[in-house]
């Protein structure tokens, strides 16, 4: 048995209110108006839990919330919301007003069903001390209390007047007889205004949170101004556009155009329907006019249970989804303690993969229905669908054919090359250097090369002949390339030998090999390749030029030690500069040539220039300079340049 000294007992924590209204307002909610949504979530929840308790109500004109704001001249404003919902007894006004954190609503035993309240955390009253001092709740609620010993019929409940202030305390009392015949079952909150919060106590600002955050709640929520209730404005007087009934498909298309241009201010080119039964999500996505960026973030309005969660929310549908900006309502995900986004948990994985399925239905039913447009859509999110189309074979099937691709002989889908190349071989580059490298020399020769070097492209060609079983894919490069120039003649290669010689002796240091052929374009004088085990030791080379000695012994170690791995410079014989060069056959001439050349074929295959390279360009175009001012140098005559 445990036993204490008066100094081991337990004690119950100390709160500083203060403290935790100032975490609330800087670090967990946006901003002060979100307690324009906190005070819509308790009326909300108080009207479902009284249908919970009497279903046949409500009637008539019951079943509604106000918030009324008044603005007298010798006083601070005061906002006033009420609501004819439950209310609450003078226990569970000490119970829950008064205790942080717990919630009337996350009680399963209490209610039918607890996951249809909005509220689950206890602390959203919290969030008016962000704009007034005090806090005026006065409630009467709808239950009957238990009747008197000796007596069988329940009492009525008496009103509760709670007031709290930021500084921690809190008084309570019972109204006096006459104030609570007065007084309707229901609950009324007074704010008076802190300074430095007056916008939220105006009359136009709060009708714009009003509806920000309550357009579709389900209950009649009106604002009006200094009690002119013959003036009120009515928040929300329709139900969500999605789940309105139109006569035609087109009218309803045109309908939630509309509503997505007054959210969003974007004249979208399409809607689609979204419906997951995880999280029971309903709404409509809209489909983007524009190619948004990448590093921008998918960020969509999402409700939940009809009340605005975020406008911000960024985890409700798949990564992929970036050519669409979606108006959701969620009833049965569940939030986090801000309410400003979804908690990721299974539920929210398996809603967004249930409306990730209905982007891709949408895409589908476009492609047989309707290719124009998706040929549009396309053109416009082809990252978004080449993003769908590697994680689903099926869609991949669909669309293939239908995206845009970067080839060396211009833009094109996959549908057009084919055609073009009569083949059902794709001939790839993978990296974009390397492409733009060899891209004019493939199309000077009529080779038709995709550029996969972008996002996602690889990985679509890559899977090219495991989709489509006649497909098939090959990698090129430079020297892949070269297979298809044309020898010289004999005559040609003997001519060229001074050239050849000549450059055999400056490369060697560069592990690189001179050769003479007859490509296109004849514009190009020179192109510089090398495989991938020469790209690897170039690599390892330029690292031991900048790393410290422990380093470069490292790297030593694993260098290859193979002295026939080597580049290849290529000269084009049908250039104008090779033929002169060849035709001069003068020696001290090529050898001021041929460094630069060197040199020029690296920078167009956009490869760093080593130490030693970057020296013999330096060397190379002084010695240049200084041989061109020379009055005796040779030169190429006309006919041969």
């Amino acid at each position: 048995m445990n036993t204490f000294s008066p100094s081991q007992s337990p004690r119950n924590f100390q709160i500083n209110l203060h403290g935790i209204i100032e975490l609330l307002s800087g670090h967990l909610y946006s901003g002060p108006q979100v307690f324009v949504r906190e005070l819509l979530q308790n009326a909300v929840d108080a009207l479902t839990a009284r249908t919970q308790l009497d279903p046949s109500w409500p009637t008539g004109e019951a079943g509604r919330i106000t918030l009324e704001v008044w603005n007298p001249r010798a006083a601070r404003p005061t906002l006033v919301v009420r609501d004819d919902g439950i209310g609450l007894t003078e226990q569970e006004v000490h119970t829950f007003l008064a205790t942080i954190g717990l919630s009337s609503k996350r009680d399963e035993a209490n209610w039918d069903d607890p996951t249809d309240f909005i509220g689950r955390f206890g602390i959203g009253l919290l969030s008016c001390f962000v704009v007034s001092e005090e806090i005026v709740v006065i409630t009467k609620s709808a239950k009957p209390s238990p009747p008197r010993p000796g007596e069988i019929t329940p009492r009525a409940n008496v009103g509760v007047e709670w007031r709290g202030r930021s500084d921690g305390t809190y008084t309570v009392r019972t109204l006096d007889p006459e104030s609570d015949a007065a007084l309707e079952i229901g609950t009324k909150v007074f704010l008076t205004c802190k300074p430095g919060s007056e916008e939220f106590f105006c009359t136009n600002r709060l009708i714009e949170l009003a509806r920000d955050y309550g357009s579709l709640l389900p209950y009649r929520i009106e604002v009006i101004a200094e009690g002119a209730r013959e003036r009120a404005t009515r928040i929300n007087p329709e139900p969500p556009p999605w789940r309105q009934i139109y006569a035609r498909p087109e009218e309803r298309d045109q309908a939630l155009l509309a509503y997505g241009r007054s959210v969003f201010g974007i004249d979208f080119i399409d809607v689609i329907p979204l419906r997951a039964e995880a999280g029971e999500v309903d709404g409509v996505a809209f489909v983007l006019p524009f190619s948004p960026s990448l590093a921008s973030k998918r960020t969509h309005r999402v409700y939940l249970k009809r009340m605005l969660l975020s406008e911000q929310a960024d985890n409700l549908l798949p990564e992929w989804a970036f050519f669409v900006k979606c108006v959701a309502n969620a009833n049965r995900l569940k939030p986090t303690a801000s309410r400003e986004r979804f908690h990721e948990n299974a539920d929210l994985a398996n809603a967004r993969d249930e409306l990730g399925a209905c982007l891709k239905k949408y895409l589908v039913r476009l492609a047989n229905r309707d290719p124009q447009r998706l040929r549009r859509i396309v053109e416009l999110h082809y990252l978004s669908i080449k993003a769908l189309a590697i994680r689903d074979d099926e869609f991949y099937r669909l669309v293939i054919d239908w995206l845009p691709f970067e080839t060396s002989m211009g833009r094109m889908t996959l549908t057009e090359y084919r055609r073009r190349e009569e083949s059902d071989t794709l001939k790839y580059v993978a990296n974009l250097d390397q492409f733009r490298q060899i891209a004019p020399v493939a199309a000077a020769q009529g080779i038709c090369l995709i550029n996969a070097a972008y996002t996602y492209d690889l990985d679509l060609v890559e899977r090219f002949p495991d989709i489509v079983p006649e497909g098939r894919v090959e990698a090129i490069d430079a020297d892949d390339l070269a297979r298809s120039f044309d020898e010289l003649e004999p005559d040609e290669l003997d001519r060229a030998s001074t050239l050849l010689d000549v450059a055999e002796v400056i490369l060697r240091p560069f592990r690189c090999l001179p050769q003479v052929k007859r490509f296109l374009p004849v514009e190009m004088p020179a192109l510089y390749s090398l495989s991938a085990e020469a790209e690897f030791l170039r690599s390892l080379e330029r690292t031991k030029e900048v790393a410290n000695s422990l380093w470069s012994s490292v790297l030593d170690g694993i260098a290859p030690g193979d002295e026939e791995i080597h580049a290849r410079l290529r000269f084009n014989y049908d250039n104008p500069l090779i033929r002169c060069l060849i035709e001069l056959n003068h020696r001290p001439t090529l050898e001021k040539v041929v460094p630069i050349l060197y040199v020029q074929s690296l920078l167009m295959s956009h490869r760093p220039l080593k130490a030693d390279e970057l020296a013999l360009l330096n060397t190379g175009l002084s010695d240049l300079i200084v041989w061109g001012l020379e009055p005796r140098s040779p030169q190429c005559s006309r006919e041969t340049a």
